[in-house]
């Protein structure tokens, strides 16, 4: 299996994957009726990882690379227990601790408001060292939540995985770091624009509206009637 050896290099990861998520449809670009946030951001982007969970043989792929980076980059014994997010988190968690032959489980958003009125599902021993893994990091705000939800339940968890990262809060991994979670990753939206331009996928007047936004997310908003500012997001 791909995690076993040496993993390919950062780069080489995230074109691929950048080159499947095109294939897949999972790239949205629409800057004439940009797309709105939960924060309220206006945005030409929007990313559907939910989709790769339908292609058996790309998911596969994907799995590889997301195995094979966390190992590389964190330690082939870091790790005890997955942790998949509520809900885009839980298929990538699962094929991630069947991959490392580790234990799952999975942190709802909030308590469910009945019965034992857990936010954690699955047997999380205390103690035991988490990685968080969902299918994309915007800013990394609901991160810090649910691992907060972790410590709270007496485990530790110091690293977050995810398939997609923005890469237009450049602050994200600082803020991460200062709650103590390293951010890992396989791909963002620079790689997905310079493939999407590679293919020519989109028309050109796209693609330029799309690289603005990248370089200044909250002007390109304010200009289209959202958030001229930084709310909190995943």
């Amino acid at each position: 299996m791909m995690f076993q050896n040496t993993a390919p290099d950062k780069t080489h990861i995230a074109q691929a994957v950048a080159k499947m998520l095109l294939e897949i449809r999972a790239v949205h670009f629409r800057s004439d009726e940009p797309y709105t946030f939960t924060s309220g951001l206006k945005s030409p982007v929007y990313i559907d990882c939910r989709r790769l969970i339908s292609y058996p043989r790309i998911r596969s792929a994907v799995n590889d690379f997301g195995c094979a980076t966390v190992l590389r980059d964190v330690g082939y014994e870091s790790f005890d227990v997955i942790a998949g997010g509520e809900t885009a988190g839980i298929p990538y968690a699962a094929f991630m601790a069947e991959r490392l032959g580790l234990p799952m489980i999975y942190i709802r958003k909030k308590p469910k408001g009945f019965g034992r009125n857990a936010r954690i599902e699955g047997d999380l021993a205390e103690g035991a060292r988490v990685l968080f893994v969902e299918d994309l990091t915007t800013d990394g705000g609901s991160k810090i939540g649910f691992a907060e939800a972790i410590r709270e339940a007496g485990a530790e968890v110091s690293d977050t995985f995810s398939v997609f990262y923005y890469d237009i809060f450049k602050d994200a991994p600082d803020q991460l770091a200062g709650h103590g979670l390293g951010l890992h990753y396989l791909t963002s939206w620079p790689y997905v624009l310079e493939e999407a331009k590679r293919q020519r996928a989109f028309d050109d007047e796209t693609l330029k509206q799309v690289e603005a936004f990248l370089g200044a997310p909250y002007e390109w908003s304010a200009k289209r009637g959202g958030i001229s500012e930084r709310q909190e997001g995943r």
